[in-house]
């Protein structure tokens, strides 16, 4: 998957032709959603991460069930690592809930988040609690359960610590104390002015059998979940398998699995199921009031139903939607008749989307739609309304011809995620409206409403607005909206480094939104940092016009300075300052993603010597080293196989291995023997972090040592120096303790163990209450060269400026010249 990297924004050269926004009418679908609208049950799976949700039981409980389905992940994901690019943190957050969504779009459970933030491995409940904020945390899982009202709940992980991470066991804490909470009208209480307390009949731990942990046992109840569907062709764990390959960044594609597979369940909290998972628990209509007569219509419905003629339904089932509007259980009501409006929709043969004619806009202009109908069976449905038109009487739709309809509507709100709004701390997003809790994407997007009138009654349908185009090769391509800023600033660089009183040059890359866009540029700079010019103006740009506006960037005497420096745009008499940059996303197995950051860069001023030039970096599973190493005036080359093998590698002041390129680059193995040759001729070789599990060899360095599953998560560890005379601690930068201050998220991960005599060690470190650890950073003198592994966090700290790592790093690419 090549990718392009262009200031700040992340484009792939190739996209995907997304599915339309209609829901699919082929009749396996209709017959599938006869069935699971004759079924009252809801079952919530809770979990941390993207990728802990059991997708085979999901798929099973959603498709053969027809329970309404939710899996509800405390996290976005936003801490791990990315196996097929360099976005990380709240980036790395956006990918992962679009690959949950894709995965949802599959097994057919619907999709929830808490506000937590992702903060990296933790190895207790409490430090999770902690950061997560554990009341606030709570009341995010009691809402979610309160709006979607589970009969069951389920959680992935236990309470006693078998997950392993302190997530997944934090996650299993929060469910528990949220099944009882939520009954509880005294907790809360703020939220039942929205929704009312509910309380599920039972929790459940699915337990599991993971490596070498067991926690399955042949006296808890259990379901097989792998059965056959005759009508969608597969058993669900050839779904579950499809569902869970969406999670590509994790590098979790799955092999089908077909045949018997059974799910273990342990009762936590309420009865324990006997014969089914819904003991206790009425699924049929009588669990509403007046449901019996819409049960019996349901199937007589069902029964009558003609596939080659599905039409033939419609009367009948637009009887049983009045009835339907009239149960008085509000949420059953809510639920079942968009279930039964969609269905209707779909026997009838009714087709609609809505289109923008541009796919971005700017905020406050007017957004141009283009809407069409079709109804492909006959002229009995009549549209008499779409959004802002309206058709009095309504307006016959002809058998199987398009009607295109054009409208207009404001773009009133910059299409910004939710959770990203605001600063947030490092455990929690701040949300600024404590409604938008759980739902996985904004749900103030732009829609478009339609109302039809079908056998006399009008019925009212929603349609996302998004961007449809063609492409020559690919097709039909939909992708979202984006309402944007009338002009995007962005700073070219994350992080600047003064390492002396020498100017900088920063480049601003602006862009327009909006025809006739006039204004200034200005740069706000933390005190005593000197901007010049102090501002520029740009006049009359068109839409789509991009163009770059040069300051230089004069740093303060203060030798230890860090800031933030701010783009910011205004418009002629418009009060309103613009801080906004842009920044796409673009894989070929999610929709586009589009945000805008505040317009920032780290400005630091720091005391650093840097020795050497030329950089030969190799390719991991991707990180944004290079760039940073590019910031401080190094030469970086992204060096191929045949340069490898072929080329002259003795050119180079050091060779840096990226992270997780041991994991993802087979090729290294024959590549090897030529780094180990650069290395005892008189180079330089770093390689980073590496996961113990597949491995293409190793043989990583000169003398063997092994990567094991050890980290130090507290970024504030302390840093014991055991050789201090290591010209890694000494050259070119002289490294002190204050060096490890201000680290991010984690010390490090995967660190060495079991290393050869040969290598010196050069750190020890340790999480509280933990025998400490000295494989963080290893190294040996081969031939008339020198080798250095890390397990360091670099690939976290150098993007986010931290300076100690910096001089640190720098050091490592700085081999000291032997004495004549």
């Amino acid at each position: 998957m090549k990718r392009i990297l262009l200031l700040p924004i992340f484009l792939l050269t190739s996209r995907i032709v997304f599915a339309q926004t209609a829901p699919p009418t082929d009749i396996a679908t209709i017959e599938q959603n006869f069935k699971k609208l004759d079924v009252l049950g809801s079952v919530l799976y809770v979990a941390a991460h993207p990728d802990d949700e059991n997708t085979r039981l999901l798929a099973y409980l959603a498709q053969e069930k027809h329970y309404r389905t939710g899996y509800l992940s405390m996290t976005r994901g936003d801490g791990g690592q990315n196996l097929i690019g360099n976005e990380q943190g709240e980036l790395l957050g956006l990918i992962r809930t679009q690959e949950l969504l894709a995965a949802r779009k599959i097994d057919g459970a619907e999709q929830f988040f808490t506000r937590t933030v992702d903060f990296g491995f933790s190895k207790g409940p409490k430090e999770t609690l902690d950061f997560w904020n554990e009341e606030k945390a709570l009341g995010d899982v009691v809402w979610v359960i309160r709006k979607f009202r589970p009969d069951v709940i389920i959680c992935r992980f236990p309470t006693t610590g078998e997950g392993g991470h302190g997530n997944h066991t934090a996650s299993a804490i929060l469910a528990q104390e949220a099944f009882t909470a939520a009954a509880d009208p005294k907790r809360f209480p703020e939220q039942l002015k929205y929704v009312q307390t509910w309380q599920a009949k039972r929790l459940l731990w699915n337990t599991f059998n993971f490596g070498n942990t067991n926690t399955t046992a042949p006296d808890q109840f259990k379901i097989n979940v792998g059965v056959y569907n005759p009508l969608l062709g597969k058993g669900y764990g050839e779904m579950a398998a499809e569902s869970r390959s969406n999670h590509k960044t994790q590098g979790f594609g799955s092999a089908r699995q077909r045949g018997n597979a059974y799910e273990y369940f342990k009762t936590i909290l309420g009865d324990a199921p006997k014969d089914d998972l819904m003991d206790g628990v009425n699924t049929s209509w009588e669990r509403v009031k007046g449901g019996e007569s819409v049960g019996n219509d349901v199937d007589q419905i069902a029964k009558n139903f003609v596939p080659e003629t599905p039409y033939k339904s419609v009367p009948a089932m637009v009887q049983l939607l009045n009835k339907v509007e009239k149960i008085s259980d509000t949420y059953w009501k809510t639920q079942k008749t968009k279930e039964l409006s969609d269905l209707i929709a779909a026997c009838a043969g009714l087709w609609f989307e809505s289109y923008a004619t541009e796919e971005a806009i700017a905020l406050h202009d007017s957004i141009e739609i283009r809407s069409q109908v079709l109804d492909r069976y006959n002229d009995k449905i009549k549209v008499s309304q779409i959004d802002g038109l309206h058709f009095e009487g309504g307006k016959v739709v002809p058998a199987n011809e398009v009607q295109n309809f054009s409208s207009r509507i404001d773009a009133d709100k910059i299409s910004q995620p939710y959770w990203l709004e605001k600063p947030h701390s490092i455990g929690s997003y701040a949300i600024v409206d404590e409604r938008l809790v759980g739902n996985p994407e904004n749900p103030d997007l732009p829609k478009i409403s339609y109302e039809f009138i079908i056998e006399g009654k009008p019925i009212r349908f929603e349609r996302q607005l998004v961007y449809k185009y063609v492409d020559p090769a690919k097709g039909e391509i939909y992708q979202p909206v984006e309402i944007a800023p009338p002009v995007t600033a962005n700073i070219q660089g994350q992080v600047y480094i003064f390492n002396s009183q020498q100017p900088q040059t920063v480049q601003i890359k602006l862009k327009s939104f909006k025809n006739g866009a006039t204004g200034n540029i200005h740069l706000n700079a933390p005190a005593g940092f000197k901007v010049s010019p102090e501002s520029a103006a740009f006049t009359n740009k068109a839409k789509g016009d991009e163009w770059e506006q040069d300051f230089t960037i004069t740093p303060s005497n203060n030798q230890s300075q860090t800031g933030v420096l701010e783009a910011q745009v205004t418009f002629g008499m418009d009060p309103k300052v613009y801080n906004y940059g842009i920044l796409s996303i673009h894989y070929n197995h999610i929709p586009n993603i589009t945000i805008f950051p505040t317009a920032q860069a780290k400005l630091i001023q720091l005391d650093m010597k840097i020795a050497g030039k030329k950089i030969g970096y190799i390719n991991g599973a991707g990180d944004l080293v290079p760039d940073a190493l590019r910031q401080v005036g190094y030469e970086v080359h992204q060096l191929s196989e045949n340069e490898i093998l072929n080329g002259d590698l003795s050119v180079y002041d050091a060779i840096v291995v990226g992270v997780r390129a041991y994991n993802v680059d087979p090729r290294l193995v024959i590549e090897q023997p030529k780094l180990m040759e650069y290395v005892k001729n008189g180079g330089n070789m770093l390689v980073q972090y590496n996961n113990n599990n597949g491995l293409v060899t190793k043989e990583i360095g000169p003398y063997p040592f092994k990567v094991v599953n050890e980290r130090v998560t507290d970024e504030n560890a302390k840093i014991t120096i055991i050789d201090p005379n290591n010209s890694i601690l000494n050259y070119p930068n002289k490294i002190s303790q204050s060096d490890f201050d201000g680290w991010v998220q984690e010390r490090g991960l995967y660190f060495t163990k079991d290393a050869d005599g040969q290598y010196q060690k050069v750190l020890q470190m340790n999480d509280p209450g933990e025998a400490t650890k000295d494989g963080s950073l290893i190294t040996t003198q081969y031939g008339k060269g020198r080798f250095i592994y890390t397990s360091l966090a670099f690939f976290r700290q150098l993007p986010a400026g931290v300076p100690g790592a910096y001089r640190l790093f720098i050091n490592m690419l700085s081999k000291p010249k032997a004495n004549p």
